[in-house]
């Protein structure tokens, strides 16, 4: 008969995961309605309150040069929707770079999606975006992003912050 150590860990290395030792959890029995008991509930204590951080520098006026990847943005959309998704994306982005819903775009910007027709978007566009301070007072949103071209090559470059003149 093999004795083992009581404060050894189990055999075949079977251990709790630390997480779960360092955890607070209270066991709760319940029952159900018609009171049979049911399976053990475990409820887990709610950890530190973390504070939500603020973003100072979205209330900055900024232009920045973009890349946008389109080829992967419309991979496996419906040719005849492959532009007007294109469009979408590109506003999409704008949105999660610059912080705003608000995005406008450039003519230009929307004539190179539309370029080789609707079926075929370009696989990258160089896009300036500018966050610019909204003049209209009843607008809901004190920033809009205006996107537009940015003509030359767009392979390889990367992000870049355009100085104010």
């Amino acid at each position: 008969m093999i004795q083992r150590n009581p404060d050894s860990a189990p055999r075949g290395g079977e251990t709790h995961p630390p997480d779960l030792l360092s955890r607070s959890i209270t066991f709760s029995p319940s029952t159900s309605p018609q009171g049979q008991h049911t399976a053990p509930q475990f409820i887990k204590m709610a950890g530190d309150k973390k504070q939500k951080k603020t973003r100072s520098a979205l209330n900055d006026v900024v232009t920045r040069q973009y890349t946008i990847h389109l080829h992967r943005r419309v991979h496996d959309i419906a040719f005849k929707k492959r532009a007007p998704k294109g469009v979408k994306e590109v506003i999409k982005f704008a949105q999660q770079a610059m912080g705003t819903k608000d995005v406008r775009l450039d003519p230009k910007l929307n004539h190179e999606i539309w370029k080789l027709g609707v079926k075929d978007v370009p696989r990258r566009l160089r896009v300036q975006l500018e966050r610019k301070r909204n003049d209209d007072e009843d607008a809901k949103e004190k920033l809009y992003t205006y996107a537009t071209f940015v003509p030359g090559p767009s392979k390889g470059l990367i992000t870049t912050i355009v100085d104010q003149e």
